[in-house]
């Protein structure tokens, strides 16, 4: 990882099961990201890409599910996960007026990747999802580029860059800083040693509610900076990514708990934010084409989901906790500014232990 603040180097240790070696999302084999980060004054925005495994993605596409905590949001190509239970293209995370672009630029990716689309099969399910950065970045300006979008695509790898990164630059987290962050957990069963991994993108929450492992870190912040309280009214993407063989359905289940994560860090999902859930399984890969022959899918058993619930819920909090830990302090439009909960940690002399 990138050599950035993260939760555990404040000696925070969230729940019971231990991370993977990355504790990132890319810790699922084949898992990549990808980023863009547009960083000058006003202009504070940018892509984050997703790619679920190293192959042909429309050819070989993963069992997906989606899950809304609060639909106020624009996401694009979240119905089509939720009918079929299938995911056909990566995932693009940007600001929310730069749906379109981001959605243009991955339609072009794949097209290019794949003639017969729109001739001989059918066409493509661009997945796109947004948060608002209008704080921060002059989101009417229009930053985002489709050349942005394949930067992202294109520079994906097993690192990731947390907080004020890709489509987190302009972001915030609790009223602070926030952005990306990512986190995993290993889940041992009898028949092998699993992975859950999640990202998120955060900019939601008032800064009197944040909590850290169960301690109220926000009303000290809040007391020690004087702050005013503000009105939650923004938004979280969680992306969760395991290679746990299950079916869609016990998929929808899993990400269903990353609301246990998000809550355990103080949200109280207003009625202004937007919390959308997407997970993916690389257990088996579905073919575009009709085989010969039924599919046969290994799925687990029900008795074994309560640790991917856990790991689901684990692997969000801490996620949130690392976008805010390695965001920095940005002064964007207008002026308006958002500090860094490192640099308030250290100046104020706060312990998170």
């Amino acid at each position: 990882m990138p050599a950035q603040k993260r939760i555990r180097d404040y000696g925070v240790k969230i729940g019971k099961l231990q991370p993977g070696p990355r504790n990132s999302i890319t810790d699922v084999e084949g898992v990549t990201v990808g980023q863009t980060t547009l960083s000058d004054g006003d202009k504070q925005t940018g892509v984050t890409a997703i790619l679920p495994h190293q192959g042909n993605l429309f050819k070989e596409k993963l069992i997906a599910s989606t899950h809304v905590i609060n639909g106020f949001g624009k996401s694009m190509g979240t119905i089509q996960i939720k009918e079929l239970g299938t995911l056909e293209s990566p995932i693009i995370l940007t600001n929310t007026l730069s749906i379109g672009t981001a959605a243009e630029a991955l339609i072009q990716y794949m097209l290019e990747q794949n003639p017969e689309i729109g001739r001989t099969t059918g066409t493509v399910n661009p997945v796109v999802c947004e948060c608002n950065d209008m704080f921060l970045n002059d989101i009417r300006a229009g930053f985002v580029e489709r050349e942005h979008v394949f930067q992202a695509l294109q520079n994906a790898s097993a690192e990731v860059e947390e907080g004020t990164a890709g489509a987190g630059t302009g972001m915030l987290c609790y009223s602070l800083k926030g952005g990306i962050g990512t986190s995993s957990r290993l889940m041992e069963m009898d028949y092998g040693t699993y992975t859950m991994g999640v990202l998120v993108l955060t900019n939601f929450g008032g800064l009197k509610d944040l909590r850290v492992n169960g301690k109220a870190v926000g009303e000290e912040l809040s007391e020690a900076i004087r702050a005013q309280e503000e009105k939650d009214k923004g938004s979280v993407i969680i992306i969760v990514a395991t290679d746990l063989p299950v079916s869609e359905r016990q998929l929808n289940r899993i990400i269903k708990r990353t609301v246990t994560g998000l809550s355990r860090t103080g949200s109280i999902i207003g009625t202004g934010s937007g919390e959308v859930v997407i997970g993916f399984s690389t257990a088996a890969k579905i073919p575009h084409e009709k085989p010969s022959e039924c599919l046969s899918i290994s799925a687990i058993h029900e008795e074994d989901i309560d640790l991917a619930f856990r790991a689901a819920g684990e692997a969000t909090e801490e996620a949130v906790l690392n976008s805010l830990t390695a965001a920095s302090r940005v002064v964007g439009r207008d002026g308006n500014e958002r500090p860094a909960f490192s640099d308030l940690l250290r100046e104020y002399n706060i312990r998170l232990i």
